[in-house]
């Protein structure tokens, strides 16, 4: 029975949502592992064995918001705040282009200090200096006019995680709403309406979900399966939750490595040409954990390009990987690590493109 549902869904890229959440509650190991291998084959079929790397440089880690899941949260003292220069990111992409990274990503919270001119002048300073790269960003919430200015400086990729599409648990997670020019708070339809507008202007776009937040149901997932279902972003973001200690859920227990494994199984049955990154969570919360995800159908990787210096202050969560193999200079590490499991990195691009969806799975034995 169960094994027919992740055939019907390599078949017709969706389900329903009560077959969702009978998918989501198997714990039948001999099922678990043929949704990785359908997976893994459909990764495969389209991507062959290569793994892309993109450089993250996570440029500040000040932030408005106080998210209750966040190590650098608004309200937590104890972070060593910090705002990297247009010279010190541009840097950091003249380190990664010789290692062969052609997609940079910028992340940081939501700092009001870090003016939207200063970030437009940012990327067009990387577009000039690095044309045949991508620049992808990750920075929050901002109005359309913002967005389009940095779309239009060279920007080609943004990356904006719902993490939960019930409003109920949304407010469970994030303190306060928006109302009108208030900012102070946040709200589940303000960020739907940021996704929507980076569709619009011309993104590569992409979102996502913590699994195993606090509070979270199977039900909270199955809705966010349909959500992305419908909203076909371009790159998926997945990882579990994990906790860090000077945030409101310190004790809470971290989010399930299977759980998360056999999600990010679904998203790419749902979406084969997706871009969709194990992440440093993974990774974290268990030392084969990036491998783990590739297996699992991920296809992309991010090692940290940040100065070494300030990537301990940039701590979303306890423990976070950011050397060895996470790091851009332990490229042949990483390398080492996915050849063991026979993948290999690709320093390409990587861009989202339409693949044929009638590919022959059987050239590729898992």
């Amino acid at each position: 029975m169960m094994k027919n549902l992740i055939d019907k869904l390599c078949r017709e890229r969706a389900l329903s949502a009560e077959e969702y959440k009978a998918l989501l509650l198997c714990r039948d190991a001999e099922v678990l592992e043929h949704l990785q291998r359908r997976a893994q084959e459909e990764t495969l079929a389209r991507f062959g064995n290569r793994v892309f790397i993109r450089g993250l440089i996570e440029i500040t880690n000040r932030c408005r918001n106080n998210c209750y899941y966040c190590g650098i949260r608004k309200e937590n003292r104890n972070v060593v705040r910090y705002e990297l220069t247009q010279e010190e990111i541009l840097e950091c992409c003249r380190e990664g282009y010789p290692l062969g990274f052609r997609t940079f990503v910028l992340q940081g919270g939501e700092a009001p200090e870090l003016k939207d001119d200063r970030i437009t002048e940012t990327v067009a300073a990387i577009r000039r200096e690095f044309p045949d790269c991508a620049i992808t960003l990750s920075l929050g919430e901002k109005t359309h006019e913002a967005y389009e200015r940095f779309f239009h400086a060279g920007a080609n990729r943004y990356l904006l995680r719902h993490e939960t599409h019930n409003e109920a648990h949304y407010r469970q997670l994030h303190p306060g709403s928006k109302r009108g020019n208030d900012r102070s708070g946040m709200s589940l339809q303000h960020r739907l309406q940021c996704l929507d507008w980076l569709k619009e202007i011309g993104y590569q776009t992409g979102t996502g979900i913590m699994v195993g937040s606090p509070h979270q149901t199977i039900d909270h997932l199955v809705e966010d399966i349909l959500f992305i279902g419908q909203f076909r972003p371009e790159m998926i973001g997945i990882g579990p939750f994990i906790p860090h200690h000077d945030t409101p859920f310190a004790s809470a227990p971290p989010g399930s490595m299977q759980l998360t494994l056999k999600l990010l199984s679904i998203f790419r049955l749902m979406h084969p040409a997706a871009l969709i990154p194990s992440t440093t969570a993974l990774a974290t919360l268990a030392p084969d954990g990036r491998e783990r995800g590739i297996l699992a159908g991920a296809n992309v990787v991010m090692p940290n390009l940040s100065p070494p210096a300030q990537r301990e202050k940039y701590s979303l969560y306890d423990h976070k990987a950011s050397m060895g193999a996470e790091a851009a200079e332990g490229l042949q590490l990483l390398e080492e690590k996915l050849r063991s499991i026979g993948y290999e990195i690709s320093k390409e691009r990587g861009d989202y493109r339409i693949l044929d969806e009638t590919i022959n799975h059987k050239s590729y034995n898992v």
